[in-house]
């Protein structure tokens, strides 16, 4: 049964997003860790995204058993019961956003409202199943753990925090388009509106470029803007440009699954090294460029 409570938060999108935490968390650290502050904002985080993805597991029950990769989830197998899951994905929410605003601040608490809010409220509810826009939707939440880790220190929401808003909304474009890709049959089936069921794999494909080449920009940004040093943009520009490489091989794949699992793979690899560097080389000089424009 506690195997069956956990499977229902998805423990390997709570990991993904602590990852991207520590990334945000570190970098607004800059060296002076505050332990109690970082271990507060983790849990805090994990709690709100684990409540997320139950009431997702809710909503989407009924898609869920019509696709090959979410057909053994939990809650299609009846394992918890429905009413009880709405019960367990409440009492996670609530507890999550009291340790944010109590252990961190209330900045970092009504981040973690607004992420929540668009992903079981905008996103599960209705732009999945409506819109092939429900994708772009999405990423805001998706992006919202590292904003959240930043500003649990700095408690402002400053340029650093919208930079790492845009990296991580951009990434999760090629992303989540990768998945639809090698699971088309599957999006297909539960007739869910993802781009390259509606518009096809071809044009899918050019907005994997445009995303790619914007997410280059916007990671470059953190260094350009003072907060990130010259080993993390070394880092963020080689892991573009070979993604940007790896996507561009799509035009000439014959075979449009295997490409883009491998464009998938590559890109958890690209978003976990931006998150280490960001953690590691963070810049503690003052004056930044943004502040002398």
């Amino acid at each position: 049964m506690i195997k069956q409570y956990l499977q229902v938060t998805k423990p390997g999108i709570i990991f993904g997003n602590l990852i991207s935490v520590v990334g945000g968390f570190l970098l607004a650290a800059k060296g002076s860790i505050d332990y109690r502050l970082f271990f507060a904002s983790l849990l805090g985080v994990s709690l709100v995204v684990a409540s997320g993805c139950v009431f997702n597991n809710y909503i989407d029950r009924d898609i869920d058993k019509k696709m090959e990769r979410t057909k053994n989830r939990v809650l299609v197998q009846g394992l918890i019961k429905p009413h009880i899951s709405l019960i367990y994905a409440t009492l996670l929410g609530i507890t999550g956003f009291v340790l944010l605003y109590t252990l961190a601040n209330p900045l970092a608490m009504w981040l973690a409202v607004m992420g929540f809010v668009v992903y079981v409220g905008v996103y599960s509810l209705y732009m999945k199943r409506h819109s092939v826009y429900g994708t772009l939707i999405g990423s805001l939440s998706g992006a919202a753990p590292p904003v959240i880790g930043y500003c649990a220190v700095t408690q402002s929401f400053d340029m650093g925090a919208l930079i790492l808003l845009a990296i991580f909304s951009l990434w999760q474009m090629p992303h989540s388009y990768a998945i639809a890709i090698f699971r088309f049959k599957d999006y297909q089936a539960a007739n869910i509106p993802v781009l390259p069921v509606v518009k096809g794999i071809s044009v899918a494909k050019n907005h994997i470029i445009l995303y790619i080449l914007a997410f280059m920009v916007a990671t470059l940004m953190l260094t350009l803007g003072g907060y990130a040093g010259y080993k993390y943009l070394a880092v963020a520009a080689a892991v573009s440009l070979w993604w940007l490489g790896m996507a561009l091989r799509g035009y000439k794949t014959e075979n449009d699954g295997i490409w883009a699992r491998k464009l998938f793979a590559f890109s958890i690899v690209a978003i976990i090294s931006l998150s280490v560097m960001m953690s590691v080389d963070f810049s503690v000089n003052s004056e930044m460029l943004f502040s002398a424009l």
